[in-house]
């Protein structure tokens, strides 16, 4: 894929980064209710205000055209579909979209440039596609009222989020391809425009307390870059999937060290204990919460042999890679359930 010159400049906006480590490393309890892993914004059940998640500067100031944000889009699909997550979907410049360049051109062996024109990135496929509201949707949106009222499930707030998180990008994304729609009048029998992903369908995600170990997945490690905010899976020495991550907090960091995957399970409900988040402390002043997408930790738990700590997915995927986490590492709930098909029971973690 050959881009413009006003592309590539876009692209090198965002931060230098260099790629994680690669050492071999050596190598978790996890209950199928974690009592960690919430980020920040969650503590109240919601979500955070635009002044914690809006870009930087530099990214709010910065005028691109529609061919450049499309331009942008298609490589964040192909990225996103190859397993070198690239973030959320938005067609803006930024850090991510270069950390995941640089992994997917180490994967394949190609010049680790940080820009897309080695990549192949095909120029003649859609980029955007058609969805229409169905009517077994509506059982995965609330009902408006708070998310963490008693009640046995989760949902989604809106339609808007749904799709967002169904079609891996911004809720921004979807206005802007979508003019004159109001996302929040959506109803069943709407049809939008959304980015040509793969979709991340909640309905296949069943509550399973511990995933079966996969012994074809056993050669494969994880590594967790802190400072770059990425996990990276690997066969034997072989990148073959990277995610961006929240990783903990400056009070509550993410635990560098040998560790192993302890065990997963899908649909987790959650231990709401803030003596637990903000201190490490169990106590026993504490609520428990009921799975689905808005669930803190999001639709999955990966436990590591560190107890409370753990890879889950989240309820505000737009924070990845921005807000904190209570020690645990962040995934959107889009990518953690593909992480999940790479990895296994028993496979070591290194954090560092």
């Amino acid at each position: 894929m050959k881009l413009p010159p006003p592309i590539i400049a876009l692209l090198l906006q965002a931060p230098a980064v260099g790629l994680g480590a690669t050492a071999s490393i050596a190598p978790p309890p996890s209950p199928s209710t974690p009592s960690n892993g919430s980020q920040k914004s969650s503590q109240t059940g919601v979500k955070p205000s635009p002044a914690a998640t809006s870009k930087p500067a530099s990214a709010r100031t910065k005028v691109i055209s529609v061919k450049e944000r499309d331009t942008l889009i298609r490589l964040q699909i192909f990225l996103d579909s190859a397993l070198f997550c690239p973030g959320k979907i938005d067609g803006n410049p930024g850090e991510f979209i270069t950390k995941a360049v640089l992994r997917y051109q180490k994967a394949k062996g190609l010049p680790q440039t940080g820009t897309p024109e080695n990549l192949g990135v095909p120029t003649d496929t859609p980029i955007f596609t058609d969805y229409t509201i169905r009517p077994e949707d509506r059982k995965f949106i609330g009902s408006g009222s708070s998310k963490y009222q008693s009640q046995q499930y989760l949902p989604y707030e809106s339609y808007s989020e749904f799709l967002s998180e169904r079609f891996h990008c911004s809720t921004s994304l979807l206005e802007q391809i979508n003019p004159g729609l109001s996302l929040a009048k959506l109803k069943q029998g709407d049809t939008l425009k959304v980015p040509a992903v793969e979709p991340f369908q909640i309905e296949d995600i069943k509550s399973e307390a511990a995933l079966p170990e996969n012994p074809d997945l056993k050669s494969r490690r994880v590594y967790v870059n802190r400072k770059e905010r990425e996990l990276e899976v690997y066969e034997g020495e072989q990148l073959v999937a990277s995610v961006p991550i929240t990783p903990g907090s400056p009070s509550l960091p993410t635990p560098p060290g040998k560790w192993k995957i302890y065990s997963i399970c899908t649909m987790p409900t959650f231990r709401w204990d803030e003596g637990v988040l903000n201190r490490g402390v169990r106590t026993n002043n504490f609520r428990m919460l009921p799975p689905g997408p808005n669930n803190p930790v999001g639709i999955a738990w990966c436990a590591l042999n560190r107890p409370g700590i753990g890879i889950h997915g989240t309820n505000n995927p737009e924070t990845i890679g921005r807000a904190y986490s209570h020690g645990c590492m962040r995934v959107a709930n889009w990518d953690i359930v593909r992480v999940l098909q790479q990895v296994t029971a028993g496979i070591p973690v290194l954090i560092e």
